[in-house]
């Protein structure tokens, strides 16, 4: 399959499909691509469409540099003729005296099972050295003590933003069918250790019920990009590739649930005290295994200029909050003045959507990964519970924008606000602190919050954009007042 690579008519191919994947950070624009490094999961060579581990399954490493750079990681299986059952994940196709067809490994159970037997067997891969010499490598790592399984289905989690999930039914060694694990694969790439690996291990050795257990995942390493700040002399960068987890059949996320009560007219308030509960025994736990550190000076100049360079982000993308700039430096200024909590690890992204409602557990917290817009470095440091706290609040808010968008002229913000004082009454009954005896900090971070969803939204989603602006607006002068 190498030889791929070198026609012209291969990276054009992958980069218009490339262009059209939800996880693509650089929309509007098209994909400027360099490869950095390729890893070769078989050995065997692609001979039409017969079973599916005669496939080709490689992972390239690739660079685009149509703006600023980012590194992505795409799994590939390759033919020798088209397979109709993957005609829908056909990322480029090279006909000719010599043809071959790619697909989007993630959909094809040649890649799903070589990726999941790397980690349950840990074993280890080595790729191509680049020019430079240095060989990308893969090394799987159990977590969870559990039999080699056999693979009898996978597919392809739907709904995916930054990453691409896989499925996995599993049976025994005896034939009996096992809890079915879910396997993220981590589109982009960044150096240091993913934090949905670190924290899941380190709150799943506790025995927590209220996030999935962990079972392994797949650590790599690859040559560092240039924009990379690997820190390491050697250029080698160092990170996850994947990562695999308990998955939960046929339950629903907070936010369907959420969003149809308020659809409904039902109240949520009870349900969002338990969400608040289940969000401090998190952090409660997390405190505990992994430490806290006071907040210095310094902390607070560097979150406060994080805040800062979002708010310039957005403006240059969403010129309309401009005007708001001055009312929200005001409301950042009175928040650098304020008493700060000690830091800790957090989850970084917690929202509605973030949370499964699993039937004899409650609540369970996903996707510790952070902001995915956010470099890796500050997702790894400590961090206030209050960005998860303001995360929750902004998500109930959410569900009230996203009634309003669909029944013009009704509104459900009173319903919001009985799901956000529940919320906050709930985190503070567990940890006996209310965030509301602070609340110009508090409304700094749910400010930031809302800048990071109008970025989001300018790119993804421009009819939700109102959302967040509408937010920024209020939280911005009710801290000016």
């Amino acid at each position: 399959m190498g030889a791929a690579f070198a026609d012209a008519r291969f990276p054009t191919q992958l980069a218009s499909w490339l262009s059209t994947q939800r996880w693509y950070t650089g929309k509007g624009r098209m994909p400027r691509l360099r490869t950095t490094g390729r890893l070769s999961l078989t050995t065997a060579d692609p001979a039409g469409t017969g079973p599916a581990d005669r496939a080709a399954v490689e992972v390239l490493l690739v660079l685009d540099e149509s703006g600023q750079p980012v590194l992505y990681q795409l799994p590939l299986t390759a033919y020798r003729a088209p397979v109709a059952a993957l005609e829908s994940a056909l990322v480029a196709s090279l006909e000719g005296d010599d043809p071959l067809y790619f697909y989007d490994g993630p959909h094809d159970p040649a890649f799903a099972r070589a990726l999941l037997r790397l980690i349950l067997d840990e074993t280890a891969v080595t790729g191509e050295p680049d020019a430079a010499g240095e060989a990308p490598t893969a090394q799987g790592h159990l977590s969870l003590a559990r039999p080699w399984t056999e693979i009898a289905s996978s597919r392809v989690f739907k709904g995916e933003q930054s990453n691409s999930s896989i499925i996995y039914e599993l049976r025994g060694d005896d034939g009996t069918p096992l809890p079915p694990v879910v396997c993220k694969i981590f589109r982009i790439l960044q150096p240091g250790d993913n934090p949905d690996v670190v924290l899941l291990d380190a709150l799943g050795a506790t025995g927590s019920r209220v996030v999935p257990q962990s079972l392994g995942y797949l650590g790599g390493h690859w040559a560092a990009a240039v924009h990379d700040d690997s820190g390491r002399p050697d250029g080698v960068a160092s990170g996850q590739l994947a990562f695999a987890q308990e998955f939960f059949p046929d339950v629903e996320d907070a936010w369907h649930l959420a969003h149809r009560a308020a659809e409904s007219g039902r109240g949520f308030g009870a349900a969002a005290r338990e969400l608040g509960e289940a969000t401090a025994e998190v952090h409660e736990t997390l405190a505990r295994v992994l430490g806290t550190t006071p907040c210095t000076p310094d902390d607070i100049a560097s979150t406060m200029a994080s805040m800062r360079r979002r708010v310039a982000l957005a403006i240059a993308e969403v010129p309309a909050l401009a005007e708001l700039r001055t009312v929200i430096e005001a409301a950042y200024a009175r928040a650098a003045g304020a008493v700060w909590p000690p830091m800790q690890r957090i989850h970084g992204d917690l929202h509605l959507g973030q949370v499964l409602a699993v039937p004899g557990r409650g609540w369970v917290l996903l996707d510790f990964e952070g902001e995915p817009l956010r470099p890796m470095a500050e997702r790894n440091a400590p961090d206030l519970p209050l960005r998860d706290v303001a995360g929750m609040l902004r998500s109930f808010d959410y569900v009230a924008g996203a009634y309003a968008l669909a029944h013009p002229g009704l509104s459900a913000t009173d319903w919001a606000l009985v799901c956000r004082r529940a919320f906050v009454d709930g985190y503070s009954a567990r940890t006996g602190h209310d965030f509301r005896a602070n609340r110009v900090l508090l409304d700094a971070f749910e400010i930031d919050k809302a800048v990071y969803e109008a970025i989001y939204e300018s790119r993804n989603r421009p009819a939700w954009l109102p959302i967040p602006v509408a937010a920024i607006t209020r939280l911005a002068e009710r801290a000016a007042g």
